[in-house]
């Protein structure tokens, strides 16, 4: 199993640079619903029916995980160590997930790189 970050999922629909290495995940991978909910507003910001893309997600095997109190404690606790270096709300919830599952986040975002968390962390784009 492999958390993935909006950025990641947004690779892989767009079949931008790292896009492969989501393919390489599909069949075991998640997504929390703050980072969904972040990669339909990227389609909605671009004048598309964010709708469609969340039947294209439904329809794969992607599971999409509620956001709920247990992450959002993990994530709290993450904003000391991650404020510096950037991080967002939905950054952390993928970390919160990838913790509480103790399983790797994959990200397109280089800033993790300078966080130390408990869990493994894919690089997209090296």
């Amino acid at each position: 199993m492999t958390v993935l970050d909006a950025s990641a999922l947004l690779a892989f629909l767009f079949r931008e640079p790292g896009h492969d290495y989501v393919v390489a995940v599909m069949d075991d991978c998640c997504i929390s619903t703050v980072n969904l909910s972040e990669v339909l507003g990227r389609f909605a910001r671009d004048g598309h029916d964010p709708r469609k893309a969340a039947r294209r997600i439904g329809a794969s095997p992607i599971e999409t995980v509620p956001f709920i109190e247990e992450h959002a404690s993990l994530a709290a606790a993450l904003l000391p160590q991650t404020m510096a270096h950037g991080l967002s709300l939905g950054d952390r919830a993928c970390l919160a997930l990838a913790i509480q599952r103790q399983v790797p986040a994959m990200t397109a975002d280089r800033a993790w790189n300078a966080v130390d968390v408990p869990v493994p962390i894919v690089q997209i784009r090296g």
